[in-house]
């Protein structure tokens, strides 16, 4: 389990955060209700993002559920009354969780979901806004729009159909099913799949080997990844040069070449 000496709270603690080694953990922290998403935790993720997103010390970030049972479960639906009950409340309840998950999807840092339980509807975007899955043997996803009656976002959507296709995306759409985890990784929507009691060692693995590798190679890496996806007329190919240039320029390439010659374990500082 996580050292939580320096840990950090937001939404009335149903955001936690907390770093170790070079890498911040985000934890939905509402077990209650299965860690659902209110407008308030969405706002406190923000703050949680901005504050490991501004941390030099901290390279890649983990986003995972707190009580076992679920990642994110969703919305909470015991809010829709009040924020979602009809279009014009529902585009103004978009409006501010959409700057969180903006966030997200422009973060400047590698970001892993470590998904143990239930990742349904809301929970399935921030899961597909990160950059890795890895999931628990034990987790079930799903988006129950259908079920409720609501359309599911654009953005999304877009995510949902760029991993799994357009075929599952309407099964999954359309039928509002649970798929187990097995059959997200057969269709591609997690990368990993991970006995029940390793994945928390296991992600943290991963994490800290990312954050011992060059942050300019991954920065540059997940920005060409991320053009690689836009269509071809979108693409910032001076951004892909300029961070090409960036790396063969900086000390951390130095420090490569010198650590492989010297046999010993490079130190990278991200300059």
């Amino acid at each position: 389990m996580p050292d939580l000496s320096n840990e950090k709270s937001y939404a009335d603690g149903k955001i936690l955060q907390h770093t170790a080694s070079g890498v911040g953990v985000i934890t939905f922290n509402n077990p209650d209700k299965r860690n659902a998403m209110s407008l308030e935790m969405w706002e406190g993720f923000g703050e949680a993002l901005t504050a490991l997103r501004d941390d030099d010390a901290v390279r890649v970030v983990i986003l995972r559920g707190a009580g076992g049972k679920a990642f994110v479960s969703g919305a909470d639906i015991s809010q829709f009354e009040k924020t979602r009950h009809n279009a014009a409340a529902s585009e103004e309840y978009g409006k501010r969780s959409a700057v969180q998950r903006t966030l997200l999807a422009d973060y400047p840092k590698p970001t892993i979901a470590c998904i143990e339980g239930f990742c349904l509807g809301g929970g399935m975007q921030v899961a597909m806004l990160a950059d890795i899955r890895l999931a628990a043997h034990g987790s079930q996803f799903g988006i129950p729009a259908a079920k409720l009656g609501i359309a599911y976002g654009y953005d999304g959507l877009k995510h949902l159909v760029s991993l799994v296709g357009p075929s599952w995306a309407r099964l999954l759409m359309y039928t509002g099913m649970r798929i187990d985890s097995a059959e997200a990784l057969r269709i591609g929507l997690v990368e990993r799949v991970i006995p029940d009691d390793q994945l928390w060692g296991e992600t943290m693995a991963i994490a800290e080997t990312i954050s011992q590798n060059a942050p300019l190679a991954i920065k540059a890496a997940k920005l060409t990844i991320a053009q690689v996806l836009k269509d071809e007329s979108q693409r910032d190919t001076d951004a892909i040069k300029a961070i090409g240039n960036a790396c063969m320029d900086s000390a951390d390439f130095r420090e490569g070449r010198q650590a492989f010659m010297e046999k010993r374990k490079p130190q990278f500082q991200g300059k």
